[in-house]
């Protein structure tokens, strides 16, 4: 069995335009819901910044803490949240 993690595309392969969400499906009982829905701020994120966000509410969002586990600086770190919370600000 081939264990390749699939990664959720954000955007278009053919035009690059930003993909939204179409259907959803329920594997339990088949349900199935169709639209257009837009994806969360979250999962547009690359799964760096996803997983800095999580590091950083398990440190309770101890940006000293987060310095120490990433072997960073605390400038560096702030710097990396700045950066995010700019791209968040940006998908509002």
């Amino acid at each position: 069995m081939n264990n390749v993690t699939k990664k959720l595309p954000y955007f278009c392969p053919a035009c690059e335009a930003a993909l939204k969400v179409t259907s959803l499906g329920c594997e339990a009982c088949g349900t199935a819901v169709s639209g257009k829905f837009d994806l969360p701020v979250l999962a547009k994120m690359s799964s760096e910044d996803q997983q800095f966000i999580l590091s950083f509410i398990k440190s309770s969002g101890s940006l000293k803490e987060m310095a120490q586990k990433l072997s960073l600086s605390y400038p560096t770190v702030r710097n990396m949240l700045d950066d995010l919370i700019l791209k968040i600000s940006k998908d509002e």
